[in-house]
């Protein structure tokens, strides 16, 4: 595997994990860090200055302003939790301060670092303050109606390891929009099943799938990085949804331009006329029509020496990684191609790059479709894609 790879990965890894020392205790609670998760939802409610007001002895407004709001403009009720009566009383001043501090807003998730007395160390927690769908509309109508405002706690692995998966959680807790009330057998039945699934749901899918797949992975590593369609036959709805969730998160979706992403999926698919299909009926999954190449392959490793650790958030990072260095690649490839337009040597130097970059092929293709306007560089590519032919055969 490549050294500057293995680095990276290594590095991640160090810092990602405990540091700890102490041998095998050490190992113990370094595994029940990233194992172990929790969750807590309370219930919260905003006092106006008007209430305030009534609620005061002498009847003066309260002396705390909407800039620097005090823990007297709200209240934090539990609704649910699986922390410990010790750890979720810390949990909550460490809240009631961050609203303190305005650090809270609808619908946007922060993540931090808190130290709780169970368990016994700083612990990664993702925090997001909820509107009651079901009752935004009314409350808009009658504007002295407000709707009821649940945050949403989520805490396991570090700080950094749960910022990875911050969108994810945010995409998560609004599941819990439209069923967020106080009423008990809505409790029961959906909301706590939904909040002790959040680790399970949110911070695994990549893992799982690394663990199915082996070496297979690099299959879906090329799909992703190439833009090929994928179609999972024969599968569960978790397995298919946590193939997707894989390939969404590898893919360079978001780094490069809009545009550029759906002009290069259409060429992808008209090239190919076929997606990748993943057939999971047997003991083992099998591939048709996929492709990889000596990067994925590298990639590949990567995940699998991540998978001894047990480390969940690793392999996120593992994933971020992999996409780093496609688009610095890509860009590497950009300049030496703009350089070759005037310079023959460039040239060479695109042909030496392509040949070791181990992903020539898909590079060659982003870079194509970007470049589709500018003839100068249409050209340098015409010629790279002809010695990329030569070498394939060779």
């Amino acid at each position: 595997m490549l050294p500057s790879l293995q680095e990276s990965v290594d590095g991640d890894e160090r810092e990602l994990e405990s540091s700890e020392e102490g041998g095998g205790a050490a190992e113990e609670r370094r595994l029940e860090r990233f194992s172990n998760s929790y969750y807590c939802l309370y219930g919260y409610k905003g006092y106006s200055s008007s209430e305030q007001a009534a609620d005061s002895d002498d009847g003066s407004p309260s002396s705390a302003t909407p800039e620097t709001p005090s823990a007297e403009d709200f209240s934090l009720s539990l609704v649910d939790t699986n922390l410990p009566a010790e750890a979720e009383t810390e949990l909550r001043s460490f809240i009631a301060k961050r609203f303190i501090k305005g650090a809270l807003f609808e619908g946007m998730g922060n993540v931090a670092s808190v130290e709780l007395s169970i368990p016994e160390f700083r612990v990664g927690c993702y925090y997001c303050l909820l509107q009651q769908e079901k009752l935004l509309e009314t409350a808009t109508v009658e504007s002295n109606i407000s709707p009821p405002e649940y945050v949403i706690c989520f805490l396991g692995g570090s700080e950094k390891g749960l910022e990875l998966f911050r969108l994810e959680l945010d995409i998560y807790v609004q599941g819990l929009k439209t069923n967020l009330d106080s009423e008990k057998s809505n409790l029961e039945t959906y909301i706590k099943p939904y909040l002790r699934s959040w680790f399970e749901d949110s911070v695994c899918p990549i893992q799982r799938v690394v663990q199915l797949f082996q070496e297979k992975l690099a299959f879906l590593l090329h799909a992703a990085l190439s833009y090929t369609p994928v179609e999972v036959k024969n599968s569960d709805e978790r397995t298919k949804k946590d193939i997707h969730r894989f390939l969404s998160a590898a893919s360079l979706q978001g780094l490069i331009q809009e545009g550029t992403m759906t002009s290069l999926c259409i060429a992808m698919t008209e090239e190919q006329h076929k997606s990748v299909v993943i057939d999971c009926g047997g003991p083992q999954p099998q591939f048709h029509n996929a492709g990889s190449n000596k990067f994925c392959d590298d990639w590949m490793q990567a995940f699998l020496n991540g998978a001894e650790g047990g480390n969940p958030f690793l392999f996120r990072q593992i994933v971020e990684n992999f996409k780093l260095k496609a688009i610095q690649d890509t860009n590497n490839l950009k300049r030496f191609i703009r350089q070759a337009e005037m310079n023959h040597y460039a040239l060479f130097k695109c042909f030496v790059f392509l040949k070791n970059c181990g992903s020539g092929d898909v590079l060659l293709k982003i870079v194509k479709v970007e470049q589709a306007e500018m003839p100068e560089a249409k050209n340098v590519i015409t010629v790279l894609e002809e010695f990329m032919r030569e070498t394939a055969v060779a």
